[in-house]
């Protein structure tokens, strides 16, 4: 099992910053690509980032210019650094990743999700 354990949300006003932080943990062989998503109250779950383990990276046009994912292959975390927030931000953001898990018969690529994390920007 791997577990993904955010940190870094909190309120903040509009035009500020906020750097989310993922951490993964447990029975990693490797990991592919870590994302970030957010959903908002009433609103289904969107992409916001993700990066590959060769640091591609891809944005939504919602986002593009204002945030920065970025990751740290050696401490298995992936981060977010939003700038120029707005309050259409607003959302739990959730890290995702694809890790190679060991398992009792050797390694299998799943799906994880973390808990997620609240953001709040007011205007």
């Amino acid at each position: 099992q791997v577990q993904l354990v955010e940190s870094g949300g909190g309120l903040v006003q509009a035009g500020g910053s906020l750097r989310l932080s993922c951490a993964a943990s447990g029975s990693i062989v490797s990991i592919n690509a870590m994302g970030w998503y957010r959903q908002a109250p009433g609103k289904q779950r969107e992409l916001v980032a993700t990066i590959t383990s060769g640091g591609s990276t891809s944005y939504a046009d919602s986002v593009k210019g204002r945030f920065t994912i970025s990751r740290d292959n050696a401490k298995n975390t992936v981060y977010l650094q939003m700038n120029s927030l707005k309050p259409e931000d607003t959302a739990v953001y959730y890290c995702n990743a694809d890790a190679l898990t060991l398992v009792a018969w050797g390694a299998h690529e799943y799906n994880y999700w973390g808990q997620g994390t609240q953001v709040t920007v007011s205007s």
